[in-house]
């Protein structure tokens, strides 16, 4: 059975920390859940594997015109809806078929599962805000089922 890798970063507010880009070596895949803030941060990503990333309220200019405000994607036969904001969700996920949704925007790292569906931010790995943590997160994929797990990044 195939296991795919996801990781799962937003909110960097163009800083790609190294601990960020230590701990997603290896993925098949990253998402961005936005703002990203530059255009850099998105190809030292690619660098590391394909990326998927939403557009967040703090991306401007022309770079982020090519980003969509909302992707939904399929992976691993799992659908999957990324928006940067989770009070922007337009769809009903459940009944949408779309078995994990990712947001950012809150800087707050979260998960749960409601009505079937995994609800993942992954926090911010950017700058640090208040005293909310340093994070990113992971969702694993093999046959039809997903995992999701936070990880807090040390940093100085």
């Amino acid at each position: 059975m195939e296991r795919i890798r996801i990781g799962l970063i937003s909110d960097t507010h163009n800083l790609l920390r190294p601990e960020a880009r230590v701990a997603l070596k290896g993925v098949d895949r990253i998402i961005h859940a936005g703002d990203i803030c530059d255009a850099g941060v998105l190809r030292e990503l690619e660098a590391i594997a394909p990326v998927t990333a939403v557009r967040g309220n703090n991306d401007r200019g022309a770079w982020a015109q090519a980003l969509q405000e909302r992707e939904r994607i399929e992976i691993g036969g799992v659908a999957i809806y990324v928006v940067h904001d989770l009070h922007d969700l337009d769809i009903v996920p459940e009944s949408a078929g779309v078995k994990v949704v990712i947001t950012g925007h809150s800087h707050r790292p979260l998960m749960k599962m409601e009505n079937g569906v995994l609800y993942i931010n992954p926090g911010s790995a950017g700058p640090r805000r208040f005293k909310l943590p340093i994070s990113i997160g992971f969702l694993e994929i093999a046959g039809g089922r997903t995992k999701g797990r936070l990880q807090t990044l040390e940093v100085d």
